[in-house]
This record gives structure tokens, sequence and C-alpha cells, in this order.
């Protein structure tokens, strides 16, 4: 996986990348929205309401990632250009995650993609695409019937308020538009038939 300038190599979260997955969203995720520097990427993880969710401060959700990692209930890929973290995707087994943004009873293992980080001086560069790429053929191998994403509607604040990914990035990467929302659609790609 080629940038312009230099190879983009992905690694899934594990205990092995804890330290950069830490590294990432220590210093550099959020780097130009400190307002949501405190995520540590758990907010869809949290089970309370999204109000007790922005009491938490960045040590509490740090802590509870890291547990997750440890215990494999969270996933996702690292993006890396020169051995530096400088993208992330949260994928996971829908059912893995506490809160969703569409939930609906299926016979079939899916995917679901909640969002994507790519650090600021990185974006518009192919990164955001070799992650879902990667993540989908990861979760094909790990024999995941159906990749699921869930990207806003319209257009957004700021390339923050993107953290979902484009309806267009999907779409050129095979994905097809399953349900729709008022705010947002639910995205789908079959990897299994």
């Amino acid at each position: 996986m080629e940038n312009s300038k230099s190879v983009i190599e992905i690694k899934a979260l594990s205990p092995d990348t804890l330290e950069d997955f830490l590294y990432y969203f220590d210093n550099v995720a959020f780097s130009d929205n400190p307002d949501w520097g405190t995520c540590y990427c758990h907010f869809y993880h949290f089970p309370g309401k999204p109000k007790q969710f922005f009491k938490r401060t960045a040590e509490d959700n740090r802590k509870a990632s890291k547990e997750l990692i440890a215990s494999g209930k969270m996933n996702g890929f690292i993006a890396y250009l020169e051995d530096k973290p400088v993208g992330w995707c949260n994928v996971n087994s829908k059912e893995n995650f506490a809160k969703i943004p569409f939930k609906e009873k299926s016979e079939d293992k899916i995917a679901s993609l909640i969002c994507f980080i790519v650090a600021p001086l990185y974006r518009k560069q192919g990164i955001a695409r070799n992650l879902l790429k990667y993540a989908c053929s990861a979760s094909q191998e790990k024999d995941y019937d159906i990749f699921e994403a869930y990207p806003r509607k319209g257009e957004t604040l700021s390339d923050a308020h993107s953290y979902r990914g484009p309806v267009s990035l999907y779409t050129s990467e095979g994905f097809s538009i399953y349900k729709e929302f008022k705010d947002y659609y639910v995205m789908r790609k079959i990897l299994r038939q």
C-alpha cells in the first residue's frame, strides 16, 4: 500500500501495538481538536448514556480502552508511515460495541467500522482508504459476512466531524446504502455470500 511519499503499513490493534495506540491518542489523534482528546475511541464502547460519558476524564477512557484491548473487546487497525502511527480505525464485531448507530437482529456475522482518525498532517493522502481496504480484507479472513459503516449525511463541520468517513469513500470501495436515516446512512459491503 503506497503513499506518494512513503509506504503505509497497517497493523491490527493488539497488546503488541497497545503502546502505539496510546501514543497516537496521547499526542497525535486530536492535536487539532483537543475537545475530543479525552475519547481514546471509547465512546461507542461505553455502556452508559452520552451525558455520563462526557463527565469522564481522559485517564478514565484511556484506562478503560487499555482494558478492552487486553480482553480482545476493542479492535481496529493502526496505519503507520515510517514507523510512526498516523491513522486509526475502530473496527469490531458489531456486538462488541455498547452503542452503535444502527441495530437490527441478524444471523450474519457483521464487522462494524465506527470511526477513522487520521493525523492532521496526513489527511487526504489515502490513509483512510488503505485502512478501509485492509479492514475489509482482515474481516473477510475472520469469516465476517458483512462489513458495515455509518457515514454522516451532508457537509460536516470540520475534518474532525468526518470521523465516520465520507459516503464517497465507501461507494468507491464497493459499499452500498443499506438503510437511510435522518443524519446518516448504513452502508454495507458483502464479504461472504
